[in-house]
């Protein structure tokens, strides 16, 4: 992902996930804090169809939505995978499941033990396939619920 991206990327935002809205801000400081873990899906004509925002993070505490970071935690013991989003042409192609081991390597550089994420959309099963499991942390009750109510903490070891 560049930041010439960003318009593209915010237009699959709003047309995959409109009831978790978040700002060009929070697209632009992920990529700026860790870019490595920001990646765009082109069609072979090069039109933008998806994208994954991920980096290194706290443990058991996912960011709430529409936050900024300020800075990423050193050291990190969670590599957070904030957003991945594809449009509908690009789905079930295989294109989320290649993008793991990408997403994989780059938590394991950044010395992070697990991958976490917020499964919403009924997600869940998809995010079970690639190995995470849903982490029952009461803490996070109020914070998954501000998603909607089938909203799963989910981690993966390393």
């Amino acid at each position: 992902m560049q930041r010439q991206d960003l318009p593209a990327v915010l237009q699959i935002a709003a047309e995959v996930h409109p009831g978790y809205p978040e700002g060009e801000a929070v697209f632009a400081e992920r990529l700026a804090l860790f870019g490595g873990g920001c990646l765009c899906l082109a069609t072979p004509g090069g039109v933008l169809a998806g994208y994954v925002l991920s980096h290194p993070w706290q443990a058991d505490a996912p960011p709430a939505l529409d936050t900024l970071l300020q800075r990423l935690p050193v050291p990190a013991p969670a590599y957070y995978l904030h957003d991945m989003a594809l449009l509908p042409a690009a789905r079930g192609l295989g294109a989320a499941g290649r993008a793991m081991p990408l997403l994989a390597a780059q938590a394991v550089a950044a010395g992070c033990r697990e991958m976490a994420l917020v499964a919403v959309n009924g997600s869940a099963g998809f995010w079970a396939r690639q190995g995470f499991e849903v982490r029952e942390v009461p803490a996070l009750a109020a914070k998954l619920a501000s998603y909607d109510a089938a909203a799963r903490f989910m981690v993966r070891p390393l």
